[in-house]
C-alpha cells in the first residue's frame, strides 16, 4: 500500500477538501483507497458522510490503545473508498502519548502489515505536533496543499524544514510527491504571483493541476459528499480528477493497482 500524508501546518489551505476529493478520485479510477482522518476535528469523516454518532473505533484507538487497523475501518458510501474516522478523543492523544515508547511510530507500526488497499491518504491536523509526526513517519510520500497567498509561502519553508528533520531522524524514505496550488483565483493578481514564485522555486514538484476557488467545493461537505459526487461537472471536481491523473503518473509503477 502506498501511503500519502496530506499536510501543511497552516490552517485553511484546503487539506481536508483535497484529502476527501483526491481519495474519491483515486477510488473512481479503480484504486482501492483508504482515507485516514488524523485531525481531531474529524472534518474528513464528516465530509464523506460519516456522522460523529456513527463512528465506532477511530484513529485514537489505533494510536493510544494499539487496536488493529482492520478493526477500525469503515466502508463509506463511495465504492472503493474506506475510512478510518477521527473522534474528538484524538485531541488528547498527543498528551497521552508523551511517555509512550516509539510514540512517533505508532501509526507506522499499525499500518505495516495492512493489506486490502492500494493507496492510503492521511488527512493531518493543521500543526506540526505528534499526530502529524506520526503521519510523516508512516507515509511513503507527502502531498502539500498550498493556498495561493503570501503567508502560505512562509509556512511552506517551515514545512520543508520539518520534512528534512523527519528524513534525518525518523523516516529516511519520506519523499514529497508534489505541491498542489489551492484556492486559485485568476482575478487576483497575487494568486498568479504566488503561483509563479512557487513554480520558479520548486519547478516540477508543483502539480500542473490547480484547484480553483469554487462554491461547489465549499457546499459539498454540508451534504456529507465529496464534490466529485455532489457535482462531478463543476470546476473543482474537474480539477481534482486532473490532479488524480497527475498523481497516478508520479506514483511507483510497480505498486499501481491491477
Amino acid at each position: 500500500m502506498i501511503c500519502i500524508a496530506i499536510a501543511n501546518q497552516k490552517g485553511g489551505v484546503g487539506k481536508t477538501t483535497t484529502a476527501i476529493n483526491i481519495a474519491t478520485a483515486m477510488a473512481a479510477t479503480g484504486w482501492r483507497t483508504l482515507l485516514i482522518d488524523l485531525d481531531p476535528q474529524g472534518n474528513a469523516s464528516t465530509g464523506i458522510g460519516v456522522d460523529a454518532s456513527q463512528r465506532g473505533l477511530s484513529t485514537y484507538d489505533i494510536l493510544v490503545d494499539n487496536v488493529p487497523v482492520d478493526d477500525c475501518i469503515m466502508q463509506s458510501r463511495i465504492p472503493g473508498l474506506d475510512l478510518i474516522p477521527a473522534t474528538v478523543d484524538l485531541s488528547g492523544a498527543e498528551i497521552e502519548l508523551v511517555g509512550v515508547e516509539e510514540r512517533t511510530h505508532r501509526l507506522r507500526n499499525a499500518l505495516k502489515h495492512h493489506q486490502g488497499h492500494d493507496v492510503c491518504f492521511i488527512d493531518c491536523p493543521p500543526s506540526l505536533g505528534l499526530l502529524t509526526l506520526n503521519a510523516l513517519c508512516a507515509a511513503d510520500t507527502l502531498l502539500v496543499p498550498l493556498q495561493c497567498e503570501f503567508f502560505a509561502l512562509e509556512g511552506l519553508s517551515q514545512l520543508l524544514q520539518t520534512v528534512e528533520q523527519v528524513q534525518q531522524r525518523f523516516n529516511p524514505d519520506l519523499g514529497i510527491v508534489g505541491i498542489v496550488l489551492t484556492m486559485f483565483d485568476r482575478r487576483n493578481r497575487l494568486t498568479d504571483q504566488v503561483s509563479d514564485d512557487v513554480r520558479e522555486c520548486l519547478g516540477k514538484l508543483v502539480f500542473e493541476a490547480v484547484i480553483p476557488r469554487n462554491v461547489r467545493l465549499s457546499e459539498a461537505p454540508s451534504h456529507g459528499l465529496p464534490a466529485l459526487v455532489y457535482d462531478h461537472a463543476c470546476a473543482g471536481s474537474r480539477a481534482y480528477m486532473a490532479l488524480a491523473r497527475e498523481l497516478i503518473g508520479r506514483l511507483p509503477q510497480e505498486r499501481k493497482a491491477a
